[in-house]
C-alpha cells in the first residue's frame, strides 16, 4: 500500500497514539523521522523499516534541538509533506499547590510551546513547496475547563487558539493545518483515570481515522466523532450545572500521586505515561 504521505516527521512517537501512528505510516510505505524520549521505544519503532526512518531524542520544548532535528531530517530526506505535533503529558492539578506550578509550567512548555518549535523549523520549507500539512494533536479537554484538571485543558485550549492563527496564516500557502482533538484513548495517558471514560478509543483506530481525515485536507478531526457531540451537548447546560456534574468525578491524579503520569524535565520518579 503506497502512503498518501512520503515524508513524515512526528512527535511523541512513544506514546499509544503516537506508537500506532507511527507504525501504520511505517506500513504505508513512508519515512518517518521518529521523535521521542524513549530511544529503545524509538529504535523498536525504526527496525520495521531502518532504510526509511530516522531517531531522535530532543526535548520538544528545547528551540535549538528541534531545529537541529529538523534540519538533519531535511537534509537526509527533504521537506515533509506532513508534521504531526503529538508529544504531550497530562496530570490533575491543584492551585493550592505551590508544587504544582512547576507541573503547569512543564505542561505548557511541553503541550503548547512544544508544537510552535516542532511546525517552526518546517514553516518555511513547506511554504517554498505549497503543500503539505501541519497536525497538532490538542483534546476534547481543550474545549472546556474540568475541575482538578486546569494545567492540562489550558494547554490544550491554548493550543486549540495556536492551531486557529497557524491555519490562518497559512490559508494562501496550501498548507493544511488539523486540530485533532481526541477524547479517551486507551493510552497510558488515561490508564490512572478514576473516572468514567465514555467513548474509550484504541489508539489503532484512532491513528488510521487521524490519518486518514488528514488525508481528506479536514481541519477539525474529533477522536471518535461521538464525543465530540456529548461534549457540545454538555457545553450547552448552564455553567452552574455542568460544573456541579463535573465536581461529582472523581478528579485525575496529580503529579506524584499514586496512578498518576510523570513528567519529563520534573523530578518525579520516571515511568512510561508520557505522550513525548
Amino acid at each position: 500500500m503506497s502512503a498518501f504521505f512520503q515524508n513524515v516527521v512526528l512527535t511523541g512517537a512513544c506514546g499509544g497514539l503516537g506508537q500506532a501512528l507511527a507504525r501504520e505510516l511505517i506500513g504505508q510505505g513512508a519515512a518517518v523521522a521518529l521523535v521521542g524520549l524513549s530511544r529503545p521505544v524509538l529504535e523498536t519503532l525504526a527496525a520495521l523499516a531502518p532504510e526509511r526512518c530516522a531517531v531522535y531524542t530532543p526535548d520538544v520544548a528545547d528551540v535549538t534541538a528541534m531545529q537541529a532535528m529538523a534540519a538533519d531530517w531535511m537534509g537526509r530526506r527533504g521537506t515533509p509533506d506532513l508534521v504531526i505535533a503529538n508529544a504531550g503529558v497530562a496530570g490533575g492539578f491543584d492551585s493550592a499547590q505551590a508544587d504544582d506550578l512547576a507541573v503547569m509550567r512543564r505542561m505548557l512548555e511541553i503541550n503548547l510551546l512544544g508544537a510552535a518549535t516542532t511546525f517552526q523549523p518546517f514553516v518555511s520549507a513547506l511554504r517554498a513547496q505549497r503543500r503539505g500539512a501541519l497536525v497538532g494533536v490538542a483534546s476534547i479537554a481543550g474545549w472546556r475547563g474540568m475541575p482538578g484538571n486546569g494545567a492540562y485543558c489550558a494547554s490544550k485550549g491554548g493550543l486549540i487558539r495556536y492551531l486557529e492563527s497557524l491555519r490562518a496564516e497559512l490559508r494562501g500557502d496550501s498548507i493544511v493545518v488539523s486540530t485533532v482533538s481526541p477524547g479517551y484513548l486507551r493510552t497510558a495517558l488515561t490508564a490512572g483515570n478514576r473516572f468514567a471514560m465514555p467513548g474509550l478509543m484504541e489508539p489503532e483506530d484512532a491513528a488510521r481515522a487521524l490519518l486518514a481525515a488528514v488525508a481528506r485536507g479536514r481541519t477539525h478531526i474529533v477522536l471518535p466523532a461521538r464525543i465530540g457531540w456529548l461534549a457540545r451537548l454538555l457545553n450547552l447546560l448552564p455553567d452552574a450545572l455542568h460544573d456541579r456534574l463535573l465536581l461529582g468525578q472523581p478528579r485525575k491524579p496529580r503529579v506524584g500521586e499514586a496512578g498518576a503520569t510523570a513528567i519529563p524535565g520534573l523530578p518525579v520518579r520516571a515511568d512510561k505515561n508520557i505522550d513525548t
